[in-house]
């Protein structure tokens, strides 16, 4: 089993913080619910087949981690119950017990079958889940349940969303950090990212928890099935858009490698210039969104190459003319705006070859990931395969493009990227 079918590799660091605080949590846990005894079994059992289920059926709907809907949605419906259904609520010490051990019942069938996983995610759930039962727990008396008032309805309703939140922000502070080490993303930007990705997905998840929640408080163990179908028609539906996406980028993908099949650049350049746009898009904190779009462009910059005479040597495309170049730049951004939906990419690519003294300089409308796309070409076709130049010498033919060729603050970011050790 390889890292792309099984556990991500990562170096250590707060990966391995994450794994190590939620072992301590999950055992502490285990070994308080084994002296305390659990409580209302049948409960316990449902709920945690029902986050072991979620665990198998993960899937990846983006490059950045796996999601279970299921598993968060019925940890944290688990973490919400609330008499008169449920005679004896679970303590928080019971709610990460039955999480902790369901994610592996869960996770161990992956593992077995070759499938994808990611150990550390699932670490992130488990402690958010933990995060939304302690303040739950703590927020809401013991007296308080659904008894058809609406004082009580109210303010069990605002305690569910509390956690709920709770869970939220815990999970979107550690994804910032993650994101910060392996990317080297600014956190400020990370956090944001992971803010939308909380209002979008996990606010989704979250509520469906509390509906899940309040079922099962007020119709016992008919509640799971009612809530539960509706998130599996939902997951399937993700699981197609997921599986859509792929092929989009897999299409892209075999788009880009036409050019190095028809000899107009040399094999393997274009994924190397992507693969630098995107670690300086991550370095000046785009969207994802944006991302995408970066390394879309920097993929499909060399398309319009495939209209000219001849190839260039070895795909030098900084050897041809400026008028060839932009000539290029502007047939492939025609030829990626057939495509009817890349009209973004398309605009990138447009302006890739543009001097930033004749055009960001004085046109805030073109886009940095024009300038990006510039830059990374750049510097793969001075480094790359067969070229011989080292990263330093690479470096002071770009810088003395500053301000007239290349894009200043893009320039900058490939000296902190170049200087944190990135090598194709």
């Amino acid at each position: 089993m390889n890292s792309s079918e099984g556990a991500e590799l990562r170096r250590p660091g707060s990966g391995f913080v994450i794994v190590l605080a939620c072992g301590v949590v999950g055992l502490a846990a285990l070994a308080l619910t084994v002296r305390r005894g659990v409580t209302e079994w049948p409960y316990a059992v449902t709920f945690g087949v029902l986050v072991a289920i979620g665990e198998m059926v993960q899937f990846r709907v983006d490059r950045s981690r796996n999601r279970a809907p299921i598993a968060t949605s019925a940890a944290l419906g688990y973490a919400l119950l609330r008499p008169p259904e449920v005679s004896i609520p679970p303590d928080v010490a019971l709610v990460i017990a039955v999480t902790g051990l369901a994610t592996v019942a869960g996770v161990l069938p992956r593992i077995l079958a070759g499938l994808r996983w990611d150990i550390i995610v699932s670490c992130r759930r488990v402690l958010s889940v933990s995060a939304a039962a302690a303040v739950f727990s703590a927020v809401t008396p013991s007296d308080l349940y659904w008894d058809g008032s609406w004082v009580n309805a109210i303010s069990l309703t605002g305690a569910m969303l509390l956690a709920v939140l709770t869970a939220a922000t815990m999970d979107a502070l550690i994804g910032a950090g993650q994101a910060t080490e392996r990317f080297n993303q600014p956190f400020p930007a990370a956090l944001r990212d992971e803010t939308v990705v909380a209002a979008r997905i996990g606010m989704a998840m979250g509520i469906s928890g509390i509906l899940l929640a309040i079922g099962t408080s007020l119709l016992g163990l008919w509640g799971p099935p009612l809530v539960v179908v509706p998130l599996f028609l939902t997951q399937f539906a993700f699981r197609r858009f997921a599986s859509a996406q792929r092929t989009y980028r897999t299409t892209v993908r075999s788009m880009a490698r036409s050019t190095e099949i028809a000899g107009f650049s040399s094999p393997g350049q274009n994924a190397r210039t992507a693969q630098l746009a995107v670690a300086l898009g991550h370095d000046l904190g785009l969207t994802p969104a944006r991302m995408e779009a970066l390394e879309y462009a920097a993929l499909l910059s060399g398309v319009g190459q495939l209209a000219l005479a001849d190839p260039s040597p070895g795909g030098a495309s900084l050897l041809r003319t400026r008028a060839e170049r932009q000539r290029a730049a502007e047939i492939g951004a025609s030829v990626i705006e057939r495509s009817g939906v890349l009209d973004h990419v398309a605009e990138i690519v447009r302006h890739s070859n543009d001097p930033y003294r004749h055009g960001r300089a004085n046109n805030a409308d073109i886009p940095v990931e024009s300038g990006i796309v510039n830059v990374a070409l750049a510097y793969e076709q001075l480094v790359g395969e067969g070229t011989g130049q080292s990263p330093g010498k690479a470096m002071e033919s770009i810088g003395l493009g500053i301000g007239a060729e290349y894009d200043p603050v893009v320039v900058e970011s490939l000296r902190r990227v170049i200087g944190r050790g990135f090598r194709f």
